[in-house]
């Protein structure tokens, strides 16, 4: 996809491309407004199941892209939108894909690595906590939403985080390897889709080992949590609080 002409004063998406075991994947990079200092923060977003592909576009069609398109003259950071193909999830090799965009990205645009942030939606809710567990020291606050960390249903039993998967209490163990980062989990409470129990049980037992987790349900909320959660600005104005020590 060829890239637009910008305005400086605006941020504007990029096309990029990476070759990772054997596979070429194509994905996004929302470059803020020239004003914005650098070296600037920076936020690795993982998509849902709908938003699989090859194209590079279909990833900044939903949760996070919109919000920055409708924002382009005033959000602060760097966004990575990796996407996974058709029929696979943020696991293994897509998994790996998704950190060496960020990496690739961060050296590009002169990220801040204390200022490195996660969030993904549905899948990438899933993908959220794959990726948090995968590198723990690196992300300064994770965000979740409509996440999970066991399968939905039985029909899609491929979607887990599989860095607990053999746990016994894959709960706890997630929340006390993570225990040190911020985290806010949104979830809906009538979402059918990915029902609250997991949400619900990461922050029981978050509560339980003293991390530092923040729980917000929306109580007529179904699936689509995101839209609500990327519109609130309390939610931006704690993550980008947020950085390494």
């Amino acid at each position: 996809m060829a890239e637009r002409p910008h305005n400086e004063r605006r941020g504007h998406f990029v096309t990029r491309t990476l070759k990772l075991e054997g596979r070429l994947y194509r994905y996004q990079v929302f470059v803020p407004a020239s004003k914005v200092p650098r070296p600037r923060p920076i936020v690795l977003f993982l998509h849902g199941s709908g938003e699989r592909g090859d194209n590079g576009r279909d990833q900044a069609e939903v949760g996070v892209g919109p919000y920055l398109s409708q924002h382009t003259a005033d959000f602060p950071a760097l966004v990575v939108l990796p996407q996974v193909p058709d029929d696979e999830e943020w696991l293994g090799v897509n998994a790996r894909m998704a950190i060496a965009t960020l990496d690739a990205a961060s050296a590009e645009f002169n990220a801040d690595p204390q200022r490195t942030y996660l969030t993904g939606i549905s899948m990438g809710g899933y993908g959220a906590w794959e990726i948090g567990l995968m590198q723990p020291q690196r992300f300064a606050a994770i965000v979740p939403i409509c996440g999970a960390l066991k399968a939905p249903h039985d029909e899609r039993r491929t979607l887990y985080v599989s860095l607990v998967a053999k746990e016994a209490d894959p709960y706890t163990a997630a929340v006390t390897q993570l225990k040190h980062v911020p985290i806010w989990m949104f979830h809906g409470a009538n979402d059918d889709s990915v029902p609250p129990h997991d949400d619900r049980a990461l922050y029981r037992a978050a509560k339980g080992v003293g991390a530092n987790v923040r729980y917000s349900e929306y109580p007529e909320g179904n699936h689509n949590a995101w839209d609500a959660t990327y519109a609130d600005p309390a939610m931006w104005k704690w993550m980008f609080k947020q950085r390494l020590r």
